[in-house]
C-alpha cells in the first residue's frame, strides 16, 4: 500500500468514528433525562400536596425557579460531560492515527531504502493531524475551565440576588473572612488549566473566583479567549517578545504610549490582522475586548503592589497576559 493510500485509509475511519460519536443518546443524556423527570415529579408532588393556596406572584416566581433551575443545571452538566468525552476520544484517535502513519513511514523507508524521502502528502497529513490534536486539547482545557467558572458563578448568584449573603458582626461581609488570594494562585488562575486533569490549575481557579476583583478579571479573560478561539487564534500559538518587569511596573503606575511599547510583544501578523478585523466588524467582540483591557489594567495595578520581578515575569507568560498584548496592540494602547 502506498503512503498516500495509507493516509486516506487512516483518516477516513477517523471521520466516520467522529460522526458516530455524536449520533444517538448516550448514558449521560439518559441519566440527565431520568434525573430531570425525577426532580419534576418530586417538585410537582411537593407543591401540589403542600396545601399552599393563594400564593402571590413572587412566591410563584420562586416556585418556578426552584423547580426548573436544578433541571437546567443537570443538563448543563450533562452536555458539558458529553462534550468533554467527545474531545478526549477525538484526541486519542488522532494520536493513534499519528502513530500508525509514522509506523507506515518506517516500514516504507525500510522497504525502499534509507535514502528514500517521505511522500509530501504524508508529511502534510501528519502536520494537519498534529495541529488538530493540539487545537482539540486546547479547546478542551478552555471549555472545562470556562464551565467550572460558570457553575461557580451561578452557585453564588442566588445569595447575591436575594440579599441572603451572611453578614458578620459590625457589618463585615462573609467574603472578607476568606484568606487573601496569593500571587501564585492569581498567576496560575490567569493561565487557566492546561488540561482537564490539571488539578492544581482548577484549584487555583476556584480560589481566584472567590476573590471578587480576581473573578472579574478571570471571567473577562475567558470571554475574550473564547471569542478569539472562534477565529482560530490560540494564545499557546503566540510567541511574544517578553518585556522587562520594569516596563510592567511603569504600566501599573499609569504610564502609556510608546515608552512602554515593548509590552505589546505579539508580532504574529495573521493574529493581529484577524483581531483588528473582528474589532471593526463585531461590536460584541469590541465591547468584550475593551472591558477586558480595563479590568486587566486595574487587576495588574493591584498585583504589582506586592509582586516580585519574578512573579511579574511569570504573569507576563500567562494566556491572559498574551491576550492583553494582542488586544493592546490592536486597540493602540502602546501607540
Amino acid at each position: 500500500m502506498t503512503p498516500k493510500k495509507d493516509a486516506r485509509a487512516l483518516s477516513d475511519p477517523i471521520a466516520n468514528r467522529a460522526s458516530d460519536t455524536t449520533r444517538g443518546l448516550s448514558g449521560i443524556e439518559l441519566t440527565a433525562a431520568a434525573l430531570s423527570v425525577l426532580w419534576l415529579v418530586i417538585s410537582a408532588a411537593f407543591f401540589l400536596f403542600s396545601g399552599n393556596d393563594g400564593a402571590d406572584g413572587l412566591r410563584f416566581l420562586l416556585t418556578l425557579m426552584v423547580i426548573f433551575f436544578p433541571v437546567g443545571m443537570i443538563w448543563v452538566a450533562a452536555l458539558g460531560a458529553r462534550s468533554s468525552r467527545i474531545l478526549r476520544e477525538e484526541s486519542t484517535r488522532l494520536q493513534t492515527a499519528i502513530d500508525a502513519i509514522r509506523h507506515a513511514y518506517i516500514t516504507q523507508n525500510q522497504a525502499g531504502g534509507r535514502d528514500q524521502q517521505p511522500h509530501p502528502s504524508i508529511v502534510k497529513k501528519l502536520d494537519e493531524i498534529a495541529d488538530a490534536q493540539k487545537k482539540a486539547e486546547t479547546t478542551l482545557a478552555m471549555f472545562t475551565s470556562t464551565r467550572a467558572a460558570q457553575i461557580a458563578v451561578h452557585a453564588a448568584a442566588p445569595d447575591a440576588e436575594t440579599g441572603d449573603q451572611p453578614v458578620l458582626a459590625l457589618g463585615t461581609p462573609a467574603e472578607a473572612m476568606h484568606p487573601p488570594l496569593s500571587n501564585s494562585d492569581f498567576i496560575r488562575a490567569l493561565h487557566f488549566p492546561e488540561t482537564a486533569d490539571d488539578q492544581e490549575g482548577f484549584a487555583a481557579l476556584r480560589r481566584a473566583l472567590k476573590d471578587r476583583p480576581s473573578a472579574q478579571l478571570v471571567q473577562a479573560a475567558q470571554d475574550v479567549l473564547t471569542l478569539l478561539s472562534q477565529d482560530g487564534i490560540y494564545m499557546d500559538d503566540l510567541r511574544p517578545d517578553m518585556a522587562r518587569p520594569e516596563l510592567w511596573r511603569r504600566f501599573a503606575k499609569g504610564e502609556r504610549g510608546r515608552t512602554i511599547a515593548a509590552l505589546g510583544g505579539v508580532r504574529d501578523r495573521s493574529s493581529l490582522a484577524l483581531t483588528a478585523g473582528r474589532m471593526k466588524q463585531d461590536p460584541i467582540f469590541r465591547d468584550a475586548a475593551h472591558h477586558f483591557l480595563r479590568v486587566f489594567d486595574k487587576g495588574f495595578s493591584r498585583f504589582e503592589e506586592t509582586a516580585t520581578d519574578s512573579e511579574i515575569s511569570d504573569l507576563a507568560s500567562t494566556r491572559t497576559a498574551r491576550a492583553f498584548m494582542l488586544l493592546g496592540r490592536v486597540t493602540g494602547t502602546f501607540d
